[in-house]
């Protein structure tokens, strides 16, 4: 049975004090009978201290990125290894900003997937279609090759160690709003793609999140949606109050 995730990604944001002040108010406010899996992925310089704060909490840790390799002359990157070492095990990777902005390829990302999977973390592998692709009708076939080309060149096995985050990049701050309605037909879609591939155990089981500015007054219709098993929200993740809602949204 799948799981229902909503995972905070902080991107850079939040120095180590407001990291503390942040962590400390989702201890208090997050429900403990909450159904979803909890995440929160500050940046890297504030992992190891809050892997310590969350300890014996119900809120997990993610980081943001890793690197392909596994050490070597990769000045300001971070190994898998080294991140395993402070106590986090799940990372973000093919988010659009770093797809967009620091040009990261789907042969890329396929490598960190594989680097990733090799040290048993959770890899939450994100994708999805700017505005273009949207407006020409061609979003279908981009998430498509994506998911072909970033991460379909896994083993059967590896899947348990997947999570799907589909961002419809064309709704995420350019005041376009994707429905509840669209966000659904993407993801049903994304499971059949991954039905064909791998089969109907697998497609069933892997979680599926949204990722196109889920705020607390749009989460509950949202999540709602059959295919949908929560989402990795952005800048609601940074205000406790907000984060919380959408947590108890699901």
């Amino acid at each position: 049975m799948r799981k229902k995730i909503v995972a905070g990604n902080w991107k850079m944001h939040k120095n180590a004090e407001q990291t503390a002040e942040l962590l400390n108010e989702l201890i208090a406010k997050v429900p403990s009978n909450t159904e979803a899996q909890v995440i929160v992925a500050p940046t890297f310089v504030n992992l190891a201290s809050a892997v310590g704060l969350l300890e014996s909490t119900n809120i997990d840790v993610a980081a943001q990125n890793v690197h392909q390799a596994e050490s070597g002359a990769f000045t300001g990157e971070i190994s898998a290894d080294m991140l395993k070492s402070v106590g986090v095990n799940t990372v973000i990777l093919g988010h659009s900003e770093r797809r967009a902005i620091f040009n990261e390829t789907d042969a890329l990302i396929a490598s960190k997937v594989n680097t990733a999977l090799e040290h048993d973390m959770t890899v939450i592998f994100c994708f999805g279609e700017e505005l273009k692709d949207r407006q020409s009708g061609n979003h279908f076939n981009i998430v498509e090759n994506q998911l072909k080309d970033g991460l379909f060149q896994i083993e059967a096995k590896d899947w348990e160690n997947i999570v799907l985050a589909y961002e419809p990049v064309w709704a995420i701050g350019t005041g376009e709003t994707a429905s509840p309605e669209q966000a659904q037909e993407m993801h049903e879609f994304i499971r059949e793609t991954v039905r064909k591939a791998f089969g109907s155990d697998i497609a069933e089981d892997v979680s599926i999140l949204y990722g196109g500015s889920v705020k607390p007054d749009n989460a509950k219709e949202i999540f709602s949606k059959p295919d949908v098993d929560g989402g990795l929200i952005g800048g609601a993740a940074l205000k406790a109050d907000d984060f919380v809602a959408i947590v108890t949204a699901i």
